[in-house]
């Protein structure tokens, strides 16, 4: 089927992109993608640099009668998110992304497909390999550990880029012109907690909620998305009010970017109490895949017969790790009351795992007002202290202050509206994107970011839609034929 893409217009830009998810590159883990791009540059005799980070550059003079043209910095970040179904067999530290068209999608089988931000890279590296593309001088950026951090971007030395227009193709909607993003932090609760030996005429069981949609915790965060952390939680707290269980262990979503899709619990129920036990988690399933039917279709709520475990989290303690991610906010905090539509702050509720005698909760707090972001750390953190937990905060990235007159956005606005008929939405958006703080390292650069149509970034669902990669194409060559000429 990767033969099928590379046929696919414009072909520069899929067969960079199926060359691009050959190569593993998980976030922190970029060495092999790094390698990759360095050689990509000097196969193009261009000069290539890699900082001190990890960040490639490679630098592409002007096109012959573009001299005089503003430079500019084109961006995209190499990691992509690891996400995959349970029943997929995948080793993303190994294997390259195995992809298939769909109608008018290009997808992953049972993963993440990496065009978020892949299509960006491929893009560029488009560009640079032409040889009849009109185009200004081009810093070529391609950041590492966007996801996990942005530690890529955090890192990059000022004086490094000569360009004075940031072109980031990092966005997901082809109508969309976004001049503005969320800042962010990680936060972590941690402990430990005794375990007790299990007693006798218990029914030992693995709960599961699994099929949830999942999405990226901030562009999806406003879409009502089941969260499989909360849902699990509920459903445990009603089965220790009606029945007599002992936890084992839970396990549950994974990255901080990504909405919670699946959850796993091992406990045991005390045979007495085991017929209460099923009316209570059969009748919850009902219920909250009612609540959860539009967004969440496929939610599915079941238990399974295990083998015998020896221990079981101390109950006292069970009951405080359940009320406290009860309490825990996640989804939408706060709308804008400035900006239409815009989630201003949130947070994602991401990794919940509860096991050998330790437990460690991961959230990912959003907001594009840096006191409002505060003020939710704070309450977060003041859940999980009333547990005694240890709270560590950590890659902490501001937010991209919206310029909407800027002379590249209102280039771009006019060149959508002459050729699409239409609007584009100029907007700021709820995911943390790298122009923030490229723009602490360069204060005076104009920036913008598009891109085209992508779907469900961050979970096995990931596509990208043909035609508009078609349209984000032909609309980026524009751009650059329309560069401003240096004032």
């Amino acid at each position: 089927m990767n033969q099928a893409i590379r046929e696919l217009e414009p072909k520069a830009l899929w067969n960079h992109f199926s060359d691009l998810n050959a190569v593993p590159r998980p976030s922190k883990k970029e060495e092999r993608v790094i390698a990759f791009m360095k050689a990509f540059g000097e196969s193009l005799q261009l000069p290539t640099v890699i900082d001190h980070i990890g960040n490639v550059i490679i630098k592409k003079p002007a096109t012959e009668g573009m001299e005089n043209r503003m430079p500019i910095v084109m961006q995209s970040h190499l990691d992509m998110v690891h996400q995959k179904n349970a029943d997929t067999v995948f080793n993303f530290e190994e294997e390259g992304i195995k992809m298939k068209i769909d109608q008018d999608w290009v997808l992953a089988e049972g993963t993440t497909l990496g065009a978020d931000n892949g299509i960006g890279v491929a893009t560029i590296m488009a560009i640079l390999a032409s040889t009849d593309i009109p185009h200004p001088a081009i810093d070529a950026l391609f950041t590492i550990d966007e996801e996990t951090g942005m530690t890529g971007a955090l890192e990059l030395k000022g004086g490094m880029l000569d360009g004075k227009i940031l072109l980031n193709l990092d966005t997901e909607d082809d109508d969309e012109l976004t001049i503005g993003c969320a800042g962010g932090i990680d936060i972590t609760a941690s402990g430990n907690y005794s375990q007790n030996t299990m007693p006798e005429d218990y029914i030992f069981i693995k709960l599961a909620v699994t099929g949830l949609s999942g999405g990226h915790s901030g562009m999806d965060i406003h879409k009502g998305l089941g969260n499989a952390n909360k849902i699990m939680n509920r459903l445990l707290k009603e089965a220790l009010q009606q029945s007599e269980i002992k936890v084992h262990q839970i396990d549950g979503g994974g990255l901080r970017n990504a909405i919670p899709r699946e959850s796993f619990c091992q406990l045991a129920v005390e045979k007495l109490s085991f017929s209460k036990f099923e009316e209570t988690i059969q009748a919850k399933a009902i219920e909250i895949a009612a609540e959860f039917k539009t967004t969440d279709p496929d939610l599915s709520i079941e238990y399974e017969e295990i083998d015998p475990f020896e221990s079981y989290v101390d109950s006292k303690m069970l009951k405080k790790l359940i009320n406290s991610i009860y309490a825990c906010p996640s989804g939408i905090y706060r709308m804008s009351p400035d900006i239409d539509g815009l989630v201003q702050t949130s947070n994602n509720l991401a990794r919940v795992l509860i096991k050998d005698g330790n437990f460690e909760i991961l959230c990912l707090t959003r907001s594009s007002v840096e006191t409002e972001k505060k003020d939710l750390m704070n309450t977060i953190q003041s859940v999980f202290q009333l547990i005694d937990a240890t709270i560590q905060f950590s890659g902490n990235y501001p937010g991209w202050k919206p310029s909407p007159d800027a002379e590249i956005v209102t280039i771009m606005k006019n060149l959508y509206s002459k050729m699409f008929d239409g609007e584009a939405h100029v907007a700021a958006c709820h995911a943390g994107l790298e122009c923030g703080i490229l723009g602490t390292h360069y204060p005076d650069m104009q920036m913008i970011s598009f891109g085209p149509n992508i779907r469900g970034a961050h979970s096995p669902d990931e596509r990208v839609q043909i035609s508009s990669v078609q349209k984000f194409w032909n609309y980026l060559l524009e751009t650059l034929r329309n560069i401003p000429i240096q004032h």
